[in-house]
C-alpha cells in the first residue's frame, strides 16, 4: 500500500533492563573467570607448580572468551555457555562421586553446581540477557 508508513520492529532488550544488566553480567563472568582459576590458585598457594604453563595458558584463554562475551561475541556467549554447561555437568558427577569416599568431593560437587547457575543465570537472567543483547546489536551494527 502507499502512503502507509510501517513502523520500524520492535527492539529484543529494554535499555533500561539492559543498562540495569551491565553489573549483573561483569558479576556472573568474574565469577566463571574466578571458579575457573580457583583450583590453579589453591594449587600454588600449596606449592604445586607442576604445569603452571598450561594452567596458565588455560587461565588466558579463559579470560580471553569471557572478554570477547563482554565486548558482545555472540560465538564467545554460545561457547562459554557450552563449554560451562559441559565442565559444570563433568564436574559435578566426578564430585559425587568423589563424595562417598571424602568430604572433599561434595566440595567439587558444588564447583560443578555453581558452574551450571553461572552459565543458566547468562541465558535465563533478563537484565543479563537485555544487556547483552544491546551489546550484541552495537557489535553487529543494529541501532541498539
Amino acid at each position: 500500500m502507499r502512503g502507509v508508513s510501517v513502523p520500524p520492529p520492535a527492539s529484543p532488550f529494554d535499555p533500561a533492563l539492559a543498562e540495569a544488566g551491565r553489573v549483573p553480567t561483569l558479576a556472573v563472568l568474574v565469577s566463571l573467570f574466578g571458579l575457573t582459576v580457583l583450583p590453579f590458585l589453591a594449587g600454588l598457594i600449596q606449592g604445586q607448580t607442576e604445569g603452571i604453563l598450561r594452567e596458565l595458558i588455560y587461565a588466558a584463554g579463559t579470560a580471553f572468551l569471557l572478554s570477547m562475551v563482554w565486548r558482545g561475541s555472540v560465538w564467545a556467549w554460545r561457547l562459554t555457555l557450552s563449554f560451562g554447561m559441559l565442565a559444570g555437568f563433568l564436574v559435578f558427577i566426578v564430585g559425587m562421586l568423589a563424595g562417598s569416599a571424602s568430604w572433599r568431593g561434595w566440595i567439587v560437587s558444588l564447583a560443578g553446581l555453581g558452574y551450571l547457575l553461572l552459565c543458566t543465570a547468562l541465558v535465563g537472567t533478563p537484565s543479563i540477557r537485555a544487556f547483552l543483547d544491546s551489546r550484541w546489536a552495537q557489535r553487529s551494527g543494529r541501532r541498539a
